[in-house]
């Protein structure tokens, strides 16, 4: 009997320190995002984020019994859906990583989603996807994001445009998900105010010439024109027809269209233009900016949610005291909203603390977190006009 004890004793400790082992391992998030693309100037940043976080939480040595967090990158290109599957393949079977900070546009979310997280039981947080049909996807609990739908952004538009007595718009929109999602809500919500837009066109990216779909918008007309495309892809081709051929001077730009690329290619051709993208005034937007300090350009869009994207994972496994996604998943709502301690940009390590010591923790982080419905980001936007060529924040909503 004393053997078996003493047996049971050893094995006891074994299984302890095995366990202290696993906690102090690697931990690996993969970063999906599109590297190559139509948005990849705005991806370095938005990846410097989430890997801001990481970094900060491997150096405070508290997830897990000091687990260290290592980003593995992979291309979701933004557009192309089996190229994004197939990142994703890898990162969950080749790299084994515990977490997907990403997709970012909304086609290849869903793509990533659909075939790979949920067969593969996989947490994913956006920190981009908009589309408002990613409320309605089967998700099992693993798909959150921390920008807010398209759905509220066609609000925001409206109210915006309709506040500068803009009465009527000519809309382009990407051909895919997220420009169909974007154009329809908005147009739903300009008409439902009493604004008219007189045509809601797609349009291709990676043409070299868009004068068809300028003349089109043109002959449509408008006081001016609403371009839910990417800054560095076909929305931009649309600008610059618009403006060598006179169609249009006068442009709003959703989130998709803003970054230092839209300065970089038209400066002081676009004042007078406006825009929004997500973002907010709170007190943890400033104490992310002074987090970051010069490592990256925190005013480009979606860095602020692309940290907290990263943060909210690593919070979770914390609190489920497991790294498996289907242990967290759970958990990421609970660190997310409150009660508990409020817990800014720079305090990741004194949240892995209290989590630990079992206390509640209100993750606002750079975007001032709140997570509403089934992991959907409430959100608010910045609102932006050109002045002087640059892009001048003129309020939120």
């Amino acid at each position: 009997m004393k053997k078996l004890l003493l047996a049971g004793a050893a094995l006891t400790a074994l299984t302890a320190a095995a366990h202290a082992e696993s906690h102090a391992s690697e931990v690996k998030l993969g970063v999906i995002l599109g590297f190559t693309g139509p948005i990849e100037s705005l991806t370095q940043a938005m990846a410097a984020g989430a890997e801001l976080a990481m970094s900060e939480v491997t150096e405070s040595g508290a997830l897990l019994g000091g687990a260290k967090v290592t980003s593995v990158r992979a291309d979701s290109t933004c557009v192309d859906a089996g190229a994004a599957t197939a990142a994703a393949e890898r990162l969950v079977t080749a790299e084994g990583v515990k977490g997907i900070m990403g997709a970012d546009c909304s086609g290849v979310t869903g793509a990533v989603l659909t075939n790979v997280a949920v067969p593969n039981g996989m947490v994913m947080i956006s920190p981009s996807a908009t589309s408002p049909g990613l409320s309605e996807a089967e998700d099992n609990g693993l798909f959150f994001r921390t920008a807010p739908s398209d759905a509220r952004q066609g609000v925001v538009m409206t109210e915006g445009l309709i506040g500068m007595g803009v009465k009527s718009v000519a809309v382009t929109y990407t051909n895919n998900d997220y420009g169909k999602g974007l154009a329809d809500s908005f147009q739903q919500a300009f008409e439902a105010a009493g604004g008219e837009v007189t045509i809601s066109a797609a349009h291709e990216d990676g043409k070299a010439d868009y004068s068809a779909e300028v003349g089109a918008l043109a002959s449509a007309g408008g006081d001016l024109l609403v371009v839910a495309g990417y800054v560095d892809q076909g929305g931009a081709g649309i600008v610059r027809g618009s403006l060598d051929t006179g169609a249009f001077d006068r442009f709003h730009f959703p989130d998709g269209m803003i970054g230092a690329a839209l300065e970089e290619n038209f400066g002081s051709e676009l004042d007078g233009s406006t825009g929004q993208v997500p973002g907010t005034d709170s007190p943890g937007a400033a104490k992310f900016a002074e987090v970051v300090g010069d490592k990256f350009d925190v005013s480009g869009p979606y860095t602020g949610e692309s940290y907290d994207a990263a943060a909210l994972i690593l919070l979770a496994m914390q609190a489920a005291g497991s790294v498996e996604p289907g242990d967290y998943k759970s958990k990421v709502e609970m660190v997310a909203n409150a009660p508990g301690e409020k817990i800014y940009p720079g305090e990741l390590a004194k949240a892995l603390e209290l989590i630990a010591a079992g206390t509640d923790i209100d993750y606002v982080g750079a975007t001032d977190v709140e997570l509403i419905g089934p992991g959907e980001a409430s959100g608010s936007f910045r609102e932006i006009k050109f002045e002087g060529g640059k892009m001048t924040t003129t309020g939120y909503r």
